[in-house]
């Protein structure tokens, strides 16, 4: 085991001796940087929710881009960055020996053509207003997104469908206003954790329950308002009480819900079938350390929203998807091995390093390189001569290592200088776990970018919209509303009101990034993890729910003698 000092934040971390085997497999030196800071710069090039208007650098047409009008990088749409009309290899360069990898990088990458949208060609027709997101049809403002249909308005959704206002769903339909849900069906409301659940409304922490109301930590259940049990006849004539058409109504019981909920203690650890691992929304998981919101992976550490058979890989935050090998990554994934210090790569990637937005197989320091082998720089070698220049240029990093303004060293191993962040820190994801002032981006050399203001001609109030959506016109559809949060206008769109009004759910008073922001801040912070005491057997454990929260907290093993 080895104790260091991170040279960003200057507290001691500690090197695992399963961390040096899997450097050593790896053929990488161990990390200078602790893994929270690690986590934080990777962070720092991740922009999902700020979109812009500019035109496309080849067609010249209009479209919507996560790169600002501002940014000197040069910006294709979906349809033109993929398709033949231009060739990422005539941007191709010699190595210069007597310059630093890194500025030569950022040269390569502020000159060669980037994807505006992280969108494949089909989703970018069908669905053209969305971010980091595959295979979509008649979708709207959904980020991280994977098979979906007929959604919008959220974060994380995994093969959903008529799905709105909700973050971290996966196979799941016809939901509203709901988080951490798996395989559920017509239900509203749903918070941390709720699995297999039908025709419900307002639950946390159930599993498999069809027509429950409002409770917590049920199991296998059908018929119980409040968490008391009542009979098919019964509990259709009391929910009629509240009718969740009207949004006064859908205000006041998501609040009495919420009341009840803390009457219960809450899953400490939200994990379901895994062996000998830790850190929160853990799934299917074997020998994973500190990884959150993982889903099916084994032997790695250090993951985030990494989903679908992940293996000996360490420090990749966003994708993953048949992934083996990988180390220090920024979304990349999707049949991927030996893919390290890259940064929006995949799919079918083999061997890379210190790339963006490349695919193909034996590609180091390279941008937008879409098929192909044995490229540097943008130019390709034979596999001979690639892989002796590759390990000269590695040689040369370590003895020319890149020095950034903060002073710190970036050798052969580390992931990108924030430096070469195309984005503002403040535009990035890494502002929403690691919040800053102004001064203190500025100070730690990340750059900010003044928020615009972003106000619109509207023609009505939220507060003037009706309360019940039964009296919610098709006229409305015509409305720019002003959301009761920020100066944004907003509109209903067709299948949102179509809906509302089959479902039952009252219009929306805020604009949907406001909505959105408003469940991804809650989403960041249900992945903290806080030392708490077992009221049960006084065990220590740790869990996201903080005193004030929780204030009855039991230990995963006292839980589930109580509860499963």
């Amino acid at each position: 085991m080895e104790k260091r000092n991170c040279q960003n934040c200057k507290n001691e971390f500690v090197i695992e001796p399963e961390d040096i085997k899997f450097y050593e497999k790896m053929q990488v030196p161990p990390p200078t940087f602790c893994p929270e800071c690690r986590f934080q710069r990777r962070l720092a090039f991740l922009n999902f929710f700020n979109l812009y208007q500019r035109k496309c650098d080849l067609c010249k047409k209009e479209i919507i881009s996560m790169y600002s009008p501002d940014k000197v990088n040069k910006v294709y749409c979906p349809a033109c960055f993929w398709s033949d009309n231009w060739n990422p290899l005539d941007y191709g360069r010699d190595y210069d020996f007597s310059r630093t990898f890194f500025d030569q990088f950022k040269e390569l990458w502020s000159e060669v053509p980037l994807l505006g949208l992280s969108l494949d060609v089909p989703t970018s027709k069908s669905s053209p207003w969305n971010n980091h997101a595959g295979h979509l049809n008649n979708c709207y403002l959904l980020f991280h997104a994977d098979y979906c249909e007929n959604s919008a308005y959220g974060y994380f959704h995994e093969r959903t469908k008529d799905v709105f206002d909700s973050t971290a769903v996966m196979d799941s339909e016809l939901l509203f206003d709901s988080m951490h849900s798996y395989k559920n069906s017509r239900c509203v409301g749903l918070r941390n954790q709720v699995t297999g659940c039908i025709d419900s409304a307002f639950l946390r922490f159930c599993f498999n329950c069809t027509n429950c109301f409002a409770s917590a930590n049920l199991r296998n259940q059908k018929y119980y308002i409040f968490n008391k049990p009542h009979t098919k006849e019964e509990y259709f004539e009391e929910i009629k009480k509240w009718d969740l058409g009207s949004y006064k109504t859908y205000k006041e019981i998501q609040k009495q819900a919420e009341e009840h909920w803390k009457t219960f203690p809450p899953k400490p650890v939200q994990d379901e079938r895994t062996i000998n691992s830790s850190g929160s929304h853990y799934f299917q998981s074997k020998n994973c350390k500190n990884c959150f919101e993982v889903f099916g992976a084994e032997d790695s550490k250090y993951l985030w929203m990494i989903h679908g058979n992940t293996k000996d890989s360490y420090d990749v935050s966003s994708w993953g998807n048949n992934m083996s090998l990988c180390y220090e990554g920024s979304n990349i994934g999707e049949n991927i091995s030996g893919v390290k210090f890259c940064q929006e790569t995949g799919i079918n990637v083999m061997n890379a390093e210190y790339c963006k937005l490349c695919n193909g197989s034996n590609i180091f320091g390279s941008v937008s390189v879409r098929k192909g082998a044995n490229v540097i720089l943008n130019k390709r070698y034979e596999k001979e001569e690639y892989e002796k220049l590759r390990a000269k240029i590695i040689q040369h990093m370590n003895e020319m290592p890149y020095v950034d303004k903060k002073g710190r060293v970036y050798k052969y191993g580390e992931f990108f200088p924030v430096e070469l962040s195309p984005y503002a820190y403040n535009e990035t994801i890494a502002s929403n776990f690691f919040p800053m002032t102004k001064e203190q981006i500025l100070e730690n050399g990340y750059k900010y970018k003044e928020p615009e203001v972003r106000k619109h001609d509207t023609t009505m109030k939220a507060e003037n919209l009706p309360d019940h959506i039964k009296d919610a016109s098709d006229s409305i559809l015509s409305e720019v509303i002003k959301c009761q949060k920020c100066e944004r206008g907003f509109r209903i769109i067709p299948n949102e009101l179509k809906f509302l009004r089959d479902r039952n759910f009252p219009l929306p008073r805020e604009c949907p990034f406001c909505k959105i922001e408003k469940k991804f801040n809650q989403w960041v912070k249900d992945l903290r993890l806080i030392p708490r005491v077992c009221v049960e057997c006084g065990a220590n454990f740790e869990t996201e729910f903080t005193e004030e929260e929780a204030p009855v907290v039991y230990c995963k093993k006292c839980y589930q003698k109580e509860f499963v």
